[in-house]
Parts: C-alpha cells; structure tokens; sequence
C-alpha cells in the first residue's frame, strides 16, 4: 500500500525538488510563522470562526486549509458503528499524509453520539458525519495546534467544543411569590378564555450531507498527480460541506479530469 501511495505521488515530490512550490514548509520556523499571518487573514474574510464563552475556535475548513498549504491532506481511515440500544454512536480515525514525503504524519480519532448536548435528534448519518469532521479537526491539531496559536485563535478545532458540558448550564434565578390580595384573588377565580396556538412552521428537511465513503473517494481523486494543488485545495476546503448529490458530482468531475488530462499526456507522448 506504501509503495503504490508513494509511485502516485512521486511525480509531486519530483516538481517539489524543481521548483518552489506553493506550500510552506512545516520545519521552517520562518515559513510556518508567516503561513500564521496568512492563516490569520483567510480565517477572519472567510468567518471560519465560532464564538464559546468569548473566545475564537476555528472551524474544521480553516485546519484543513492550514493544512493544504503545508502540504498535508485528511485521509479516513475507518468510520465505525459503536452504538448501543439507548445510544447511537460513531468512531472515526483520520490519518494525515503529506504529499511532497510521501509518508504519514499524523492522526485523529473522534467520537460523536446523540446523547450529546442539542443531537438527540440528529439522524445516522449526521452523527457518522460529526465523527469524521472531529477527526479530522483532531488530527490537525495532533501537529497544527501551535501555528493555530500564532494566528491568534484558540488551538482547539470548534467541532470538538460541541460536547456536553462545555457551556456552563444556566440555573433559573429564585423568586419569591408575592403576598396575595383580594384583587389577585379574584382574578384567579375568574375563569380564563382558551387562546387558539399559533400555527407553527414544519421544520426543514435535514440535509442528507455527503457520506464518510464519498468523502473518502473526493480524497482519494485528489492524489492523483494530475491534480493540480490549487484544485485540492478549494475542493478540500468545502468537502465538510457537500451534501450526497453534489459529492456525487465531484466524484464524477474529478475523475472526468482525471481520464481526459492522462488521454491528453498519452497522446502528446
């Protein structure tokens, strides 16, 4: 598997060792701290933020595009079903390749359940969708958290502040009931006229998101040598965000480019 990982990206590392490409380079200090300030500024144009007890988590998408400009991609390893009968649950692993070595620089594991806090009601899909998303938030904060720091943010993914327990629970103040006079008293007795409900709007369908399998196949396209580092990029940034008709349609766009570029080197050969 290593071997065959690394003939698909040996013609990115030969271009690497060329020329000075796009990436920064995460053993130089100098290049890091300057991708902080760069970071900075794609995090705030882009509102990659959210906002616990005050301070700044950035979202999944922003990991993801300090990660692309190092060169490092989310690979899933497994999504597994670790529900019970009163709890519906999933364990996810991501695992970080680098695409100029060739090897595999980090990992993550998450969990989410609709036992937590607000996902009661959240259906299958959407829960073995949160664990892939924290695992891979969890994976580039493994190596990343520090040049997350040096941007100004807090070095935790904001998906994994979504556990229960994280905001403080918020006790009702006591109050004391007033004395009762006669004039309450009589209001009281005087009976009260039934006041018909506002009608209420039908909640929203839930969006059916792309699933951890077609995510796995988007990255998987990507690592092909044809791909261009910029299209990786701008497709890794909203992957989180795709939902299953449209990941079908990068999956078929992808390998469409894929076929007619390598028919396009073949015939030029």
């Amino acid at each position: 598997m290593e071997t065959a990982m690394n003939e698909v990206t040996k013609p990115v590392k030969d271009q690497a060792r060329k020329s000075k490409i796009e990436s920064y380079d995460i053993s130089r200090s100098d290049e890091t701290l300057h991708l902080a300030t760069d970071l900075a500024k794609f995090i705030k144009d882009n509102k990659l933020t959210t906002t616990v007890q005050g301070k700044e988590f950035v979202n999944v998408e922003g990991w993801q595009y300090a990660g692309s400009r190092l060169g490092i991609v989310p690979i899933v390893d497994h999504v597994i079903n670790v529900s019970t009968e009163t709890e519906l649950k999933y364990q996810a692993k991501v695992t970080l390749f680098d695409l100029r070595s060739g090897h595999t620089v980090g990992a993550g594991f998450a969990v989410c359940s609709n036992k937590e806090s607000g996902k009661k009601f959240y259906q299958e899909f959407a829960i073995m969708s949160m664990a892939q998303t924290r695992a891979i938030g969890k994976a580039y904060r493994n190596i990343l958290a520090w040049i997350i720091r040096a941007a100004g943010y807090e070095p935790t993914p904001a998906e994994e502040m979504e556990y229960g327990g994280n905001q403080p629970e918020v006790k009702p103040a006591l109050t004391v009931a007033p004395a009762a006079t006669p004039a309450t008293v009589a209001a009281e007795a005087t009976p009260m006229k039934a006041v018909p409900a506002e009608p209420t709007e039908a909640p929203a369908p839930a969006i059916a998101y792309a699933t951890a399998a077609q995510k796995e196949e988007i990255i998987r396209l990507l690592n092909h040598p044809v791909i261009t580092r910029q299209e990786k990029t701008k497709m890794l940034l909203n992957i989180n965000r795709l939902d299953e008709e449209r990941a079908n349609q990068a999956v078929a766009k992808l390998r469409k480019a894929i076929e007619d570029r390598e028919n396009g080197e073949s015939a030029a050969a």
